[in-house]
């Protein structure tokens, strides 16, 4: 039986008194990660010629800073040692060239903390969660998690609008059997509604973002004529922020309805390796790309298949598969203002359908070879 790892997102109601536990739980992880980094940055610049030197190197720990800043003791300890374990991570992805040099956290960063299950020092009860510094904490769970999955972690965070929600990571043993690869589906990428399948049909996403694009400028020209830190200007924010955050809410429920509708429905999805980064900046389509979520997309998708023992094929984002004929498998340039693909042999269809029955071929022919 294999281990596996799942998280379950609920709301969560503190009261006044855990709210401000809370906030200073996020005040002291973020002072802590920025001492530490503060000192790996020194040494690192001391001894960066020397990498053999700097490996020998002890980091310090949070308990180093307990002594001479007493209120790091009033907060969740092991939410100060997983700072520490974040910062390690951040280190060692730069020392592999995975990432640049860790940056120093400030209020604008995500909130949040995460806290480990040590003893019993977290459970869950009916309708309020236990958690270390906090006691009973009222949460909306709206979901159950079995009697039988491990809880690991929790990670508590605060959204622009100042709601809060705890991430609950639970691990359990299941044996997923690959499931024999019947149907196969090809998606395009498609930038006004996300993709066309090989199907033919469009997912047809409702570009939430910019549809908000309006509201969100009236609400945004309100909040730049209050004077900043104000209570005023501090509601307006909230207000701007909500917008933004009703978004998000509205783009990950279309999301994980269309990833699940199509796990359901087929054995094996097939997508191009894209680099999303790149397309927005090349292209400048940056709120194009953005609106329709395609990375958070194939990540819901990721997950749900590998659930069931399914698959999710990613092609070579170089294959050429909008310029080949799916008829007849000849090969011609097609400009990006061209909708339509015509071909010699008689094709005449839309490109982005066109392309996602390459993929697929394409999906299929990786996994006749695999």
């Amino acid at each position: 039986m294999a281990k596996q790892n799942k998280a379950y997102k609920f709301r969560l109601y503190p009261t006044k008194e855990q709210e401000l536990v809370i906030r200073k739980t996020f005040g002291c992880v973020r002072f802590v990660y920025n001492k530490m980094l503060a000192e790996r940055k020194e040494t690192y610049e001391s001894l960066k010629d020397d990498k053999e030197e700097l490996k020998k190197i002890k980091h310090p720990t949070p308990a180093k800073y307990k002594k001479g800043y007493e209120w790091l003791k009033e907060v969740d300890s092991l939410a100060l040692a997983n700072a520490q374990l974040n910062l390690d991570k951040a280190y060692k992805a730069f020392f592999k060239g995975n990432a640049k040099f860790p940056k120093f956290k400030n209020k604008r960063h995500k909130q949040s903390y995460t806290t480990n299950m040590v003893n019993g020092n977290i459970q869950l009860l009916d309708g309020h969660i236990k958690l270390p510094k906090l006691k009973m904490v009222k949460v909306k769970q709206h979901r159950k998690i079995p009697s039988e999955y491990q809880l690991k972690s929790c990670t508590i965070t605060m959204t622009a609008s100042g709601k809060y929600y705890i991430s609950i990571l639970v691990e359990y043993e299941k044996e997923i059997e690959s499931k024999k690869i019947e149907k196969v589906v090809g998606l395009d990428f498609a930038m006004d509604g996300l993709f066309v399948d090989s199907a033919g049909e469009k997912a047809n996403y409702p570009k939430f973002y910019q549809q908000m694009l309006d509201k969100l400028a009236i609400e945004q020209r309100k909040l730049s004529r209050k004077k900043k830190g104000s209570s005023n200007w501090n509601k307006q924010r909230i207000r701007v922020a909500k917008i933004g955050e009703k978004v998000a809410n509205q783009r990950k429920n279309f999301l994980h309805h269309k990833s699940k509708k199509l796990v359901t429905i087929y054995d094996a999805v097939v997508i191009e390796d894209l680099d999303m980064k790149g397309m927005s900046k090349a292209l400048k389509f940056g709120k194009s790309v953005a609106d329709n979520g395609w990375g958070m997309f194939t990540t819901f998708l990721q997950y749900k298949l590998k659930e069931q023992g399914k698959q999710l094929i990613k092609i070579d984002k170089w294959y050429p598969s909008t310029k080949i004929c799916s008829n007849c498998g000849s090969v011609k340039e097609v400009k990006l203002s061209e909708r339509i693909y015509q071909c010699t042999c008689g094709l005449c269809i839309n490109r982005d359908y066109n392309s996602a029955i390459n993929i697929k071929k394409e999906g299929i022919r990786l996994l006749a070879s695999a």
